[in-house]
């Protein structure tokens, strides 16, 4: 199991090495429309029909967002003003995000509501299986709700992926129909787009298997028991 913790660790850093580089290399080309990040969100949440979402720039790398509870879409400066079919990609993606708010998406609308708990959990889920793993020769009930707190953050992580992949796939049908993109870049900014997705995937791998851990100490307690 440990050997398998260090792996994803190790996983997760080419990946997010990889689609840094990526990024890098895709903000090389420009785009043939000659549109900023922010133009393309604009255009995007135009012809959906979402007008109460405003498009901000935020400071840092990578760090595109988009805010259900003030409705923002929230672009890096990079993405903001750049026309690159990497941006255009990424400003697709979190604009993906404020349509499926605006269309009552299920999965958005199930995740969005757990938000709450996961983030109240998370605050204090450390604490219990710390506590938990030094006590678990004395008593399993610490490490078990730690467990129970722990399954609560891990569905969190896997909720989050057909979220994800569902944004991607609702930008690149946009660009594609809009002329957006061409066919070239077409490819380049569904590369970005599944690099930035297998972010999400293994940390959701790597939240499943922390959590199998846990759950195989809690059983050789009860045995030893």
């Amino acid at each position: 199991m440990y050997a398998l913790l260090i792996l994803l660790m190790v996983v997760s850093w080419l990946i997010q090495w990889r689609l840094r580089s990526k990024f890098r290399q895709y903000s090389q080309v420009g785009l043939q429309a000659n549109l900023t990040g922010a133009q393309v969100a604009e255009m995007m949440l135009a012809d959906h029909g979402v007008t109460n979402v405003r498009i901000i720039s935020t400071e840092g790398q990578l760090t595109d967002h988009y805010n259900p509870t003030d409705r923002t879409v929230n672009l890096s400066e990079s993405v903001y003003a750049e026309r690159t079919a990497a941006a255009a990609a990424i400003a697709a993606h979190e604009c993906g995000h404020a349509v499926q708010h605006a269309t009552a998406y299920s999965m958005l609308q199930f995740r969005s509501a757990i938000v709450p708990v996961v983030s109240a959990v998370s605050k204090w889920m450390p604490f219990i299986l710390l506590a938990g793993f030094f006590l678990v020769n004395r008593t399993p009930y610490p490490l078990g709700l730690g467990i129970a707190l722990f399954s609560l953050t891990t569905l969190f992580s896997f909720i989050t992926l057909p979220v994800e992949f569902d944004a991607s796939r609702r930008a690149l049908a946009w660009m594609d129909r809009r002329g957006i993109v061409t066919t070239q870049e077409h490819g380049m900014a569904k590369d970005a787009l599944w690099w930035a997705a297998m972010t999400y995937v293994v940390a959701a791998i790597a939240s499943l298997a922390s959590l199998l851990y846990y759950v195989s100490i809690f059983l050789g307690s009860n045995r030893r028991s």
